[in-house]
């Protein structure tokens, strides 16, 4: 038998090609800068949407646009030429739309959004031939219609080769030769509506087999790891600072990390040792030196140590370092081959900033229409309201407000090698802000592909509204944490209704997202102590973590906590882990989440856990069906979960069990997979564990 893994602590088709084109691209199309793989555009019922300038923010590029099945509108919006796509009833699930520049065509994909996924297709790549210039796919329980595309160009007929039973070949165009990396995506759709979809990576016009021909700028495989700086490790003493005043609680002042610190755990391996490939740190930007804010119980002011009160949008805050540093730490990430991005904050300013002073007609209103202050009113007035008085919302609809703010974030790529950006309270900032800043990155820093991942609490219709081309890459997607803690922390809760949020992200955003999976984060009490029973379910989280100490009382929820890793590493998406999660770090809400790092266990349920986490990276970093594989739903019960990725014929099979005893199932595996020769295979799950079988 084929191994099982096993956690260290034992956590135990019809076919028919929908639009053919017969033209022969000799490079990648011009709207595809850096052979990113091509995006769908998801959109639903009568949607209107602005196209052009989502999908393509060098719009000067683009002389025309048209859809068979969608209206194509002309319009021009806040002096830019643009269109919008209107779907009506009769649009198919899925369609293209082709866009001419030039000599030049290409298309992108329109993918409608459907109210459920009974009916619909699932496709899966089921292997590969002609020494890699060849894949098959297969559909599963639905017969399916496709479109094939490479580089956002269709693929004519001739390379494809239809088979009976909805099977077909996919042939690897010549073009893709000599071309480091290039991708195939498949969409499926049938009546029902659209349906999973194939993500191809392709290296010198040859299938990739293996997860070691991936680059650290191949963004599949980013594993991530969220630092706050002030709280990771003081590196630099000499820049310490404190406001050391008695209205200032400890936990509300600054503990000394420093990019220094991070530097050093760096060169000391330890995130070799976890297996972390992508930093993500806190905001640097200059915040002020004194207090703000008020917590009446206990008393106490807090000072800007998380680095979320801009003072001066374009200046390194000497408490974390110099701009040497900076650099030192970017050059030693980059030569440890490991990517590294920054949380930026351009939603507000923090009043002593001379820009506000300057204009303070800059902020959006502090009162609502009906007289109310305009104080975290996050969803009534999203995109006015301040998050507090002394760091006022910027009123970026405004273009002599969105221009300079652009430029302060696109100062930082400029300036540094940074690979992306993090961004904060994305959905309190509007959508022009974020096509300009795309649009400067492209124009301004042509030669790095700038990753973005906003920060959006919301439906998914919300949250995708950000994630385009020209604007975001992707969002932290809090409703599959949340519905964990909620499917694991209450008597109710059920691993069906967190199959159904799975299932409605990956037919929002596509079934090969990049969207944040968390482990939690430094605005949410900690996940090990909601379980642990330390925190009371419908109590203020923030003030239990002032009033006494927050701990894990029940150690069972290490191993919950084990299975949110297991399921973060399996699903697809970008797994987020922040620091601390690793082990279990306990927690109330901030600041009691945001402790001094830890690196060595307290006992042997920590231990247990960061072995797990070691051994889920190692597993998630080598294997192509957990990077790219397509996702299949098998079993979905209040205790139980079982799925599979696949990718090429091989597979990684994954059960989710929070229930007190041991599961047995036998699963019929889809796609004509095989497990030893059977068309099934029986696994044994441990209580409230989890396992993962390979195919190979």
């Amino acid at each position: 038998m084929r191994d099982i893994f096993r956690t260290a602590i034992m956590m135990s088709l019809g076919l028919l090609a929908a639009v053919s084109c017969s033209y022969r691209v000799d490079r990648a199309p011009f709207f595809n800068e850096e052979s990113a793989p091509a995006m769908p555009c998801l959109i639903s019922g009568d949607t209107t949407l602005l196209i052009v300038r989502d999908y393509f923010p060098m719009i000067g590029r683009v002389d025309a646009l048209s859809c068979s099945d969608y209206s194509v509108v002309p319009v021009s919006e806040d002096g830019m030429d643009t269109v919008l796509i209107v779907a009506g009833p009769s649009s198919r699930s899925v369609s293209l739309a082709e866009v001419v520049s030039g000599d030049e065509k290409g298309v992108i994909v329109l993918k409608k959004k459907t109210p459920g996924m009974a009916a619909v297709p699932s496709i899966a790549s089921a292997g590969i031939s002609a020494g890699g210039r060849e894949f098959t796919v297969r559909a599963q329980n639905s017969p399916a219609s496709y479109v094939v595309l490479w580089q956002n160009t269709v693929l004519d007929h001739k390379f494809l080769s239809y088979r009976k039973d909805g099977e077909f070949t996919v042939r690897i165009p010549d073009n893709a030769d000599g071309m480091e990396r290039s991708y195939i995506r498949v969409y499926s759709y049938n009546d029902a509506g659209a349906g999973s979809d194939i993500l191809v990576p392709v290296r010198d016009g040859r299938v990739m087999e293996s997860a070691s021909e991936l680059e650290r700028t191949d963004r599949q495989g980013w594993i991530m790891y969220q630092i706050m700086v002030d709280r990771f490790v003081n590196g630099n003493t000499a820049n310490d600072w404190k406001a050391n005043r008695p209205d200032v609680l400890p936990k509300a002042d600054y503990y000394g990390g420093d990019l220094a610190g991070i530097d050093t755990k760096l060169r000391e391996g330890y995130f070799d040792t976890l297996g972390i490939n992508t930093l993500w740190i806190s905001p640097i930007t200059q915040n002020p030196y004194t207090v703000w804010g008020l917590n009446k119980d206990p008393y106490t002011r807090f000072t800007g140590y998380h680095g979320y009160w801009p003072v001066y949008m374009t200046r390194l805050d000497p408490r974390y370092g110099t701009p040497e540093e900076l650099r030192g730490l970017i050059a030693d990430v980059h030569g440890d081959d490991k990517n590294i991005i920054l949380d930026y904050v351009a939603n507000h300013l923090h009043v002593e900033s001379p820009l506000l002073q300057a204009h303070p007609d800059w902020k959006t209103p502090e009162f609502t229409p009906d007289g109310r202050p305009n104080l975290e009113l996050w969803d009534e007035f999203r995109l006015t309201t301040w998050f507090d008085k002394h760091i006022p919302t910027l009123d970026l609809e405004r273009e002599d407000v969105n221009e300079p703010m652009t430029d302060s974030a696109v100062y930082w790529m400029q300036e540094y090698e940074l690979d992306g950006f993090r961004h904060d309270a994305t959905k309190h900032i509007p959508e022009v802000y974020w096509r300009k800043l795309t649009r400067k990155l492209l124009e301004r820093v042509p030669e790095r592909s700038v990753f973005q991942i906003g920060e959006t609490y919301g439906s998914p219709e919300l949250i995708s509204s950000y994630v385009r081309t020209g604007m975001l890459d992707c969002q932290f997607d809090f409703n599959i944490y949340d519905t964990y803690i909620w499917a694991t922390s209450t008597p109710e809760g059920s691993f069906a209704d967190l199959a159904g949020t799975i299932d409605a992200s990956l037919h929002t955003y596509g079934y090969h997202n990049l969207m944040g999976i968390i482990s939690g984060n430094h605005d949410r009490a900690r996940y090990v102590s909601i379980v642990g029973g330390d925190l009371i379910p419908g109590e203020d989280y923030k003030a239990a973590g002032w009033k006494r100490g927050i701990g894990v009382s029940d150690t069972l929820a290490y191993r919950k906590l084990a299975i949110l890793h297991a399921m973060n590493m399996t699903l697809p998406g970008i797994p987020v882990i922040y620091t601390g999660d690793e082990w279990g770090q306990p927690g109330g809400n901030d600041p009691d989440n945001r402790r001094w790092a830890q690196f060595e266990p307290r006992n042997r349920h920590e231990a247990g856990v960061f072995d797990t986490v070691r051994a889920l990276t190692a597993e998630r970093s080598s294997s192509m069906p957990l990077l790219y594989g397509d996702w299949y739903l098998l079993s979905a019960e209040k205790d139980y979960l079982a799925y599979m990725r696949v990718y090429m014929g091989a597979y990684v099979l994954v059960v989710l069990n929070k229930s007190s005893e041991p599961v047995l199932r036998t699963f019929d595996l889809p796609f004509g997979l095989r497990y030893d020769g059977s068309p099934s295979v029986a696994v044994e799950t441990a209580p409230v564990s989890f396992s993962i079988v390979n195919s190979k």
